[in-house]
């Protein structure tokens, strides 16, 4: 999967963040990559060499970071209409 789609699917699942670069997760959305922890609430960085995914568990920030060279699928999760 090439750098370009894998933005666009990021794009899709978030909203940017006035003033910053990052991208919160839309709300009720949830991103899993390369079939690893599921995301809910996070913030999103979408860099030139990688994803920066940060989110809040046991009261700490915990930042992610993904080479989108490695990235080999994004799963969005969201309610059924």
């Amino acid at each position: 999967m090439n750098k370009a789609t894998l933005e666009k699917v990021f794009e899709y699942a978030s909203t940017p963040v006035q003033g910053t670069m990052s991208r919160k997760l839309r709300k009720d959305i949830k991103v899993q990559v390369n079939e690893g922890a599921v995301y809910e609430a996070a913030t999103l960085f979408l860099g030139e060499e990688f994803v920066r995914v940060t989110c809040v568990r046991d009261g700490a920030n915990i930042n992610t970071y993904y080479d989108w060279e490695k990235i080999a699928s994004v799963r969005t999760y969201g309610p059924a209409e």
